[in-house]
Parts: structure tokens; C-alpha cells; sequence
């Protein structure tokens, strides 16, 4: 059976994947973008996407601070950057603290020293946290994307804000969306395995936990002993454990930057991890993700693997 699935990885690279992620030069038409890329669940880059945004132009510092410098948003913070992430036998989550915006732009502008700080800091929330938090800032973008909801028949469930320093890492997760990921300013950097490659990425059980910052400005991990436990993938692809994780070594990964101006066609069930610039600015569009034979496919996979690791 472990062979079956390791050839299974290996024909869907062989005859539909890409060894990079293609770009396009201008936003598409919405039934070449569904036959091309949601149906085939692959990948692009799509330039000129989102360029027309005011919101390119518009939010500087200076901007921003004026703009929504007042209000108070949802910030994760963590000791080492890590959110969201496995630590020893722990799923550790930040801890969610709440801050004026401009205390944040401070901390992106170096106004606050280190020792002070103590910590990484990253906007985050999810959960349209655009909408919720800095509706004042939707007027510099559009509500949705055009021609991806026509390709779909449907609107985001959420549109999230995301702003962050350079250490502020996202680890290896996926998601049940379609995922359009625009950056604003600075720079993000992906690491993507697409779902067939599920029988080489180690998956464990945690204890979830977050983090609490101490008086001293030191930060302990507090469990959440009354939350189920949580299933999540402790390798790091930027330092992969190959010892510890051999079949790693079978997964192929592809890596990408997207530049300010450009937007990531993320499909659903990819798995991502994301780095950075410091103090890049994003926008993220989730498309709820239709459950129809791909899903079951791929559940399908998941319990293959369940079994394999089990034997």
C-alpha cells in the first residue's frame, strides 16, 4: 500500500503539476480561470491583480495612522514567531493582546526597543478581520474579487488584514478554502506541497496550549486542558528533521515569492508555510471551498495514510 500511494504522489507530478508556480499577466476570465486552475486545483500567480487598489498607494505609515491610528485590534504575539505552531508535545497558540494600531506601526517602525517590546508581533486574526476591526480601510480595495466570485458563484466568507514583522512565521498548515492572497506592500514568501504529497508530511496529536507573558516579560506556555486535543504537522520545512521524518524526503516542494501588486492563487487543501518581509502589508480572500470529489479523494488519502503509519 506504501508504494501505491508513494506512485500516486509521483504520476499527479508527473502528468498535471507544475515545477514552479506560473504567472499571469493580467487578471483572468472567469471560466479560463476555473478550467485552468480551481478545477485542476493548481497554483498561479496573477499579476496586475489588485495594482488598481488604492490601498498600493494609500497605506503608509503616515496613512495608516490617520486612518485607523485610534483603534484598537487583535494582535498575536508570540516569543519567537512562531503562532500557531507545534512546540515540544504542545500545539502552541499566541497570546491575543489588544493594541492600538499605531502601537503597532511603532513596533514595524523600530520605535520601541527591544527590551521593551520582548516579543514578535503579527496581525493575524483571521476570521475577517478587515471587516470587523479596520472597516474604515475597505474603501482602498475592492469588497471581493470580481472574477473569482463569478468563477465560483459565491462571495469570501472572509477578508483578512495581515501585517507583521520579518520573524512572524506561519507553519505548515492547510486550509478548506480557496485562497487569493494579495500583498499591498513588502513581500511573502510560500512554501507549497499540494495535497498528493499528504503521505510524506508528518501529522501528530497536541495538547493545545498558549502562550502568557509573564510580568517579568518572559513568556510561559499555559495548557488549555479543556480543549480537545489538536492534529497538526510538527515538521519545519525551512529545517526539515529527515532522520526524525524520512519520508519527507519524498515531498517536493515549491517555493514562490509575491510581490506587492500581485495576488497567489492558493487552492484549497495545498499545504503552505509563509515568511515575510518586515512590516509587509496583505489582504486575503477566503472562498469556502466546494466538498465535492476532490474532497473525498482526498479524505480517502488521509485515511490511507492513517493506516500506513499505523502498520
Amino acid at each position: 500500500m506504501e508504494d501505491r500511494v508513494r506512485e500516486f504522489s509521483q504520476e499527479a507530478h508527473d502528468l498535471y503539476l507544475n515545477q514552479s508556480v506560473p504567472y499571469l499577466a493580467e487578471p483572468p476570465d472567469p471560466l479560463e480561470f476555473y478550467r485552468n486552475w480551481i478545477g485542476p486545483n493548481k497554483p498561479c500567480i496573477i499579476r496586475n491583480a489588485c495594482s488598481h487598489w488604492p490601498a498600493l498607494s494609500r497605506w503608509t505609515p503616515e496613512y495608516l495612522r490617520e486612518k485607523v491610528g485610534s483603534k484598537v485590534i487583535s494582535v498575536a504575539v508570540t516569543p519567537n514567531g512562531y503562532a500557531d505552531a507545534v512546540n515540544g508535545d504542545r500545539f502552541v497558540m499566541p497570546e491575543e493582546r489588544q493594541m492600538s494600531f499605531s502601537s503597532v506601526l511603532d513596533i514595524m517602525e523600530g520605535k520601541v526597543s527591544k527590551v521593551e517590546k520582548r516579543g514578535v508581533f503579527y496581525v493575524q486574526k483571521q476570521c475577517s478581520n478587515l471587516l470587523q476591526e479596520l472597516p474604515e480601510l475597505t474603501d482602498d480595495l475592492e469588497p471581493h474579487i470580481p472574477w473569482m466570485s463569478t468563477a465560483l458563484g459565491k462571495f469570501p466568507d472572509a477578508v483578512n488584514f495581515w501585517l507583521g514583522e520579518t520573524n512572524a512565521i506561519t507553519s505548515m498548515h492547510k486550509d478548506h478554502y480557496e485562497n487569493l492572497y494579495c500583498v499591498i506592500s513588502g513581500e511573502k514568501n510560500f512554501i507549497l506541497l499540494p495535497p498528493t504529497d499528504r503521505p510524506f508530511i508528518p501529522y501528530g496529536v497536541y495538547q493545545p496550549a498558549v502562550y502568557r507573558q509573564r510580568d517579568d516579560g518572559e513568556f510561559e506556555v499555559v495548557d488549555q486542558s479543556d480543549s480537545e486535543k489538536v492534529p497538526w504537522i510538527p515538521l519545519d520545512p525551512l529545517d526539515p528533521d529527515l532522520e526524525k521524518y524520512p519520508q519527507y524526503r519524498r515531498a517536493q516542494p515549491v517555493r514562490c515569492s509575491v510581490k506587492a501588486g500581485e495576488m497567489l492563487y492558493l487552492p484549497s487543501l495545498w499545504f503552505h508555510h509563509v515568511q515575510q518581509s518586515h512590516g509587509c502589508i496583505a489582504v486575503n480572500f477566503w472562498y469556502d471551498m466546494e466538498y465535492d470529489i476532490k474532497y473525498n479523494y482526498f479524505q480517502l488519502l488521509e485515511s490511507l495514510c492513517e493506516v500506513i503509519r499505523s502498520t
